[in-house]
């Protein structure tokens, strides 16, 4: 974590204008070192410099800002994600109680992450209100773990981020189905198995609910290590599903995507000013084709909403009418059975994996089936550690909405890269 320090003295103009353009928490102390407030922001310096604004048209009802005189020296902590900001502010207003997130505190925008108490534990969340309501005795009965507050937290956004990233089960609020049947994660390959009975409650509680305590107690890079650790070791032990599950999740943690937080959770954060001629782009789908050799050839597509997975549009191909082995003939068919359902909504943007020839391809598949949007490519390179962005025909606004976005397509590209994998291992396991 990067620290940074500034003075209130004639030199602090200058100071803010060093802090990073990177999301955080700032910390507001006064004169005797007594910290005073706590916030969290998207842009640390942004956020920062708009308490500082010469004009008073620039105030907003923040209450620290009646008081900003008060302000001897101001500290910035910047963080990976603004999800890691949240928790971090959390755990500041949770040990220190600053005076002013205190006393003008809103009790409907506190927000906590509650771990329950079961061989299973689900996260779920409580607002303030809701949790006070609850004697001392019933919050040690029902909760295994209390994380919080988290002022003003898009706890929807952060749970789904959250489930991504620690895989925490959802199943055992599908009681009076039919037991053992596997949930909708569990095919997505995101679910451990609490569902079918795969997972005991010790394996559970070892892969997933220590990680997750140990992120949301900010200790991220411990889960990492640790992750890192188990990884080796299962690799050593030849469990090599496991050792690329390790692997993917050490992958998500270090580039945590919380684009569904950002306009939610910090809405009156000062925002860059968007170019008008920019492209709206909420919904993307992502392809990708997976074989062996000249066998066993599938293809996925995948869709993302605001940033996040919508698992519900997800959809598998099993390639039918190519010979050989051509990924670009089996994109082009997927691309064409796609577009034969007219009832699947159509995406704002096109994600494949691969580099100039399936972008061409999948231009003229759509232009021949007169639907305009843009089309991206992203190519691994011979050792599949480059990102080359390509492009079909894109303008200069697309071009700066993918640089800005790049690692949201990333994400896309390997989320369609898992779960063409998925289908393609289940497809083998049928004939085995």
């Amino acid at each position: 974590m990067v620290v940074y320090s500034v003075l209130m003295n004639k030199h602090f103009q200058t100071r803010l204008q060093s802090l990073p353009n990177a999301p955080g928490i700032y910390l507001f102390y006064n004169k005797n070192g007594h910290l005073l407030y706590v916030g969290k922001a998207t842009s640390l310096k942004s956020r920062v410099r708009s308490y500082f604004r010469a004009s008073g048209k620039s105030k907003t009802s923040r209450p620290i800002e009646d008081l900003i005189h008060e302000v001897a020296r101001i500290e910035v902590k910047e963080t990976d994600s603004v999800l890691e900001a949240i928790i971090l502010e959390g755990a500041y207003i949770k040990k220190y109680q600053p005076k002013y997130n205190v006393d003008w505190r809103d009790d409907k925008s506190w927000n906590y992450i509650v771990l329950t108490k079961e061989p299973f534990p689900r996260a779920e969340t409580l607002r303030a209100h809701e949790l006070n309501r609850l004697l001392p005795a019933e919050r040690k009965k029902s909760f295994l773990y209390l994380f919080g507050p988290y002022p003003g937290m898009n706890t929807r956004a952060a749970l789904k981020i959250l489930r991504r990233l620690f895989l925490f089960s959802t199943c055992q609020k599908r009681r009076g189905k039919e037991a053992g049947k596997p949930c909708l994660y569990y095919q997505m390959g995101q679910c451990l198995g609490v569902c079918t009975k795969e997972v005991s409650p010790a394996e559970y509680k070892k892969k997933v609910i220590r990680p997750l305590v140990m992120f949301l107690r900010g200790n991220k890079k411990g889960v990492v290590r640790s992750l890192t650790r188990e990884m080796r070791e299962a690799s050593r032990a030849h469990s090599y599903e496991e050792a690329s599950r390790l692997r993917d999740q050490i992958a998500s943690l270090s580039h945590i995507q919380d684009i569904a937080l950002l306009n939610k959770t910090f809405v009156d954060f000062p925002l860059a000013p968007r170019r008008a001629e920019e492209p709206t782009i909420s919904r993307i789908e992502g392809y990708d084709i997976s074989n062996l050799g000249k066998t066993g050839m599938v293809g996925s597509m995948v869709v993302f909403e605001n940033g996040a997975q919508k698992p519900s549009d997800y959809r598998r191909f099993k390639i039918r009418g190519v010979s050989g082995q051509s990924d670009v003939d089996c994109l082009e068919e997927v691309l064409r059975r796609r577009l034969n359902h007219p009832e699947w909504p159509m995406s704002d943007l096109v994600l494949v994996d691969g580099g100039k020839p399936q972008v061409g391809r999948a231009v003229r598949v759509f232009a021949q089936a007169g639907v305009e949007l843009p089309i991206i490519g992203i190519a691994k390179g011979p050792e599949r550690k480059k990102n080359e962005f390509h492009f079909g025909r894109a303008n200069p606004a697309v071009v700066r909405w993918v640089q800005a976005h790049q690692n949201v397509l990333i994400r896309v590209r390997d989320e369609a890269h898992r779960f063409a994998i998925s289908y393609q291992r289940k497809l083998r396991g049928v004939r085995k």
